[in-house]
């Protein structure tokens, strides 16, 4: 199914927000998620399921100062 993934269309044959996430190459547990502006936490990711069309926003922490 094609979704948006940080503002960019992308294809991921997993149903769910964790398998997507391992797909997409983000299988660092230290990011932050929200699906169609709504956050959705780490433990919560198993139990999403995606739709086609679904925006994900992905954002990982940053260092420095």
């Amino acid at each position: 199914m094609k979704i948006i993934v940080n503002a960019e269309r992308r294809d991921v044959s997993a149903t769910d927000l964790k398998t997507a996430l391992h797909e997409l190459g983000f299988a660092s547990s230290a990011v932050a998620t929200a699906l169609n502006g709504t956050f959705v936490a780490r433990g919560k990711r198993e139990q999403v399921q995606l739709s086609e069309g679904d925006r994900l926003e992905v954002l990982a922490p940053m260092q420095g100062g």
